[in-house]
């Protein structure tokens, strides 16, 4: 298992900073093709979890958030003199999904419709905060590349202590409903990490006073294991271990997405905020 997530993560880093540092359509086409497998998991999970979802319609709007995402962060929409693209979108989703619901002769057709409304509203305006972040600065490198890096290792940091600390050390469960193997003992270890590397970090890319470092670390020491709860409870209801085995050693992208969908809105309005 280890072997496989470290030939994974050799392969998958490096093409992963590439698309980061080029930012513009390569990493908004990468956060696409995220999205359409995200959603491709989700709405399985959902599945066995007896929902009926509509898979088309979710994925016109997670393709339609993240790309709305992009037009806005990058100044497109200004460029066309349109103020929101979110609105409209969320509009047509509800008016399309109520009309879907009419015809769906299920035993639950409005669970059915609340939960496809809900997973792709989850799931597509999570994820444009990856292409909002990263569009701070458009252009390869700059100010949204750093802001971008270290959201996601700040969060590989907390993850990995978590991981391994508690793999090692853990005793006392933390939340043995939702997530059987998380324990106190790995969420302390995650705290600590991101607390020490959030400060260094945020000052040596991008000149941060360590105090608001530290502020940073704590929001993602505190984002980071709910978004993974999250996508445990999913898991758990489908009752299952991983959302897929797409990735070798590493589960599916839900797996991969699961603290991130929570931490990258949270260092998109804090980078907002102090810079």
């Amino acid at each position: 298992m280890l072997r496989a997530r470290f030939l994974s993560a050799v392969v998958l880093l490096p093409l992963v900073f590439l698309l980061i540092y080029a930012g513009g359509l390569p990493w908004l086409g990468a956060v696409l093709l995220v999205g359409i497998l995200g959603w491709r998991e989700m709405a399985q999970l959902l599945q066995r979890d007896h929902f009926t979802v509509d898979r088309n319609l979710g994925l016109f709007f997670i393709v339609g958030a993240i790309a709305e995402a992009y037009a806005q962060a990058s100044g497109l929409l200004h460029r066309w003199d349109f103020p929101d693209l979110l609105r409209p979108l969320l509009a047509a989703l509800i008016i399309f999904s109520l009309i879907w619901a009419l015809y769906d002769k299920g035993e639950h057709p409005t669970a059915d419709w609340g939960v496809t409304v809900a997973s792709a509203l989850y799931l597509g305006f999570m994820l444009g905060h990856l292409v909002a972040l990263r569009e701070r600065s458009p252009g390869p490198g700059g100010e949204g590349f750093r802001w971008v890096l270290l959201a996601l290792v700040l969060t590989w940091v907390t993850d990995t202590l978590a991981y391994f600390v508690g793999s090692v050390l853990g005793r006392r469960k933390l939340w043995p409903r939702i997530s059987p193997k998380k324990t106190w003992e790995g969420l302390i270890a995650g705290i600590v990490g991101v607390l020490i590397a959030a400060p260094l970090l945020s000052w040596w890319w991008l000149g941060l006073n360590p105090w608001w470092g530290l502020l940073l670390g704590a929001l993602v020491a505190a984002a980071a294991p709910f978004g993974d709860f999250a996508v445990s409870l999913l898991k758990r209801m489908a009752r299952i271990k991983d959302s897929s085995q797409l990735i070798p050693g590493h589960g599916g992208v839900l797996d991969r997405l699961d603290s991130l969908l929570f931490v990258f809105p949270v260092v998109t309005y804090f980078a907002w905020l102090v810079k």
